[in-house]
């Protein structure tokens, strides 16, 4: 693998050197978490997936990838690299450091072929589109009012007990709610194993942001079966003695159907003592629809996820696409040569597949407008009518934005 900073050596950290990744993350990101929130996360980094770069013996950068599954556009998966833990010390910024490891991640995926496909979560996004990735999920952030704010019931959506469970006690039935849902909406990814089971469930002091601890309600049916649940915090706000204005934030929300999912929110929104609900939901959330005054809930849109295609031709191949395509592009992608060239994509609804060829060019695009379109999230008709696609024959990208779209908006489940 090349390196941009032939003087900083990228590797993975040692044991030895775990305490050294721990204490630049806290000072990279200006938190403070309890040693329990290391041993936690770097117990999920796989360690020969992690990154680092060394000043001597100084520890100066930290970085790694989860390897996830995540759901594409037609109920399908695609192995994916969950970038996460990127710093690079202050004191050493501007010295081809993050190139390099950037670089390492990349190559080490198409080389071990195992992610077609690179996520992650940006704290500041302008650095990351210089390495191909693009914004491709955003979320819509609410703020419902309590009580009369005109949530509509709809058939069955009043039949369930609520219960209030323990969250560990509750985490595999609000699991299998997940999986339910998580073939069914693009950028989900499941929770595998005991660890992340408990990334789910932490209840750190210092990430609460002052709300209280996490609690757990579950929607059952007449048969006892889970249909439905939220995990949500309380943050109290007593100031007004007159009229209690706590704030309940929603950490997660789910249901097996449109009636159990309306039911949680019914329940959250009449909390007692309770003025408002935080959350973020899809795009297309079914609250856009059934709120008597969707302005109340002061909507938002927020960049979410950004997408990085690794390897082209197996990353176009792994989902569907919604309309028969068969478009060839071609593509400029210096930090990925590999997929430097043209390619020919043909699919449909039932699969498809994607190979090199030296056919004439209908669209000159890069790996960032593929990024962006590839969970569905955003048009290639969009991208090209901001200059970013360049159309060589006529209708090919009315075509291939027809076939790239999802009809249902993609979301991430969580954080990483």
């Amino acid at each position: 693998m090349s390196s941009d900073a032939p003087s900083y050596p990228v590797r993975p950290f040692t044991d030895e050197e775990a305490p050294a990744f721990a204490a630049q993350l806290d000072f990279g990101f200006h938190e403070n978490p309890p040693q329990e929130a290391h041993d936690l996360w770097q117990g999920l980094l796989p360690r020969e997936r992690s990154v680092a770069a060394f000043d001597g013996d100084e520890l100066v950068s930290t970085g790694g990838d989860f390897p996830f599954e995540l759901t594409v556009p037609g109920g399908v998966t695609v192995p994916a690299g969950g970038v996460t833990m990127i710093t690079v010390k202050a004191t050493h910024r501007r010295r081809g450091i993050l190139t390099a490891m950037m670089r390492h991640q990349m190559h080490g995926w198409h080389e071990r072929g195992d992610a077609p496909v690179g996520i992650l979560l940006a704290s500041e996004p302008a650095i990351y589109g210089r390495f191909g990735y693009a914004l491709g999920v955003q979320h819509l952030s609410l703020t419902v009012p309590r009580g009369d704010n005109g949530l509509s019931a709809v058939a069955g959506s009043d039949k369930f007990r609520m219960r209030m469970v323990d969250p560990l006690e509750g985490y595999e039935r609000c699991q299998e709610v997940v999986e339910a849902n998580r073939l069914g909406r693009p950028g989900m990814m499941p929770r595998v194993g005991d660890g992340w089971r408990d990334a789910a469930l932490a209840d750190w002091e210092f990430a609460r942001d002052g709300a209280g601890p996490l609690r757990c309600v579950l929607a059952e049916d007449a048969d006892g079966t889970t249909v439905g649940f939220a995990r949500y915090r309380v943050k109290e706000g007593y100031n007004n003695p007159a009229r209690p204005e706590c704030k309940v934030r929603v950490k997660d929300v789910y249901g097996r159907d449109l009636a159990s999912y309306v039911a949680m929110w019914r329940f959250l929104c009449d909390l007692d003592l309770t003025s408002e609900v935080q959350a973020e939901v899809p795009a297309d959330d079914p609250l856009t629809f059934l709120l008597a005054d969707f302005r109340q809930a002061v909507p938002r849109l927020q960049d979410m996820l950004y997408v990085r295609i690794v390897d082209v031709d197996r990353a176009l191949a792994a989902r569907r696409y919604a309309t028969a395509v068969d478009v060839v592009f071609e593509l400029s992608d210096p930090f990925c040569p590999w997929n430097t060239g043209r390619w020919r994509l043909r699919g449909d609804a039932d699969g498809a597949e994607c190979s090199r060829t030296t056919d004439p060019a209908d669209l000159v695009l890069g790996p960032r407008e593929l990024g962006a379109a590839y969970l569905g999230g955003f048009s290639l008709g969009a991208l090209g009518r901001a200059g970013r696609i360049e159309e060589l024959r006529a209708g090919a990208l009315a075509q291939a934005s027809r076939a790239f779209v999802s009809d249902v908006a993609p979301f991430v489940p969580f954080g990483f």
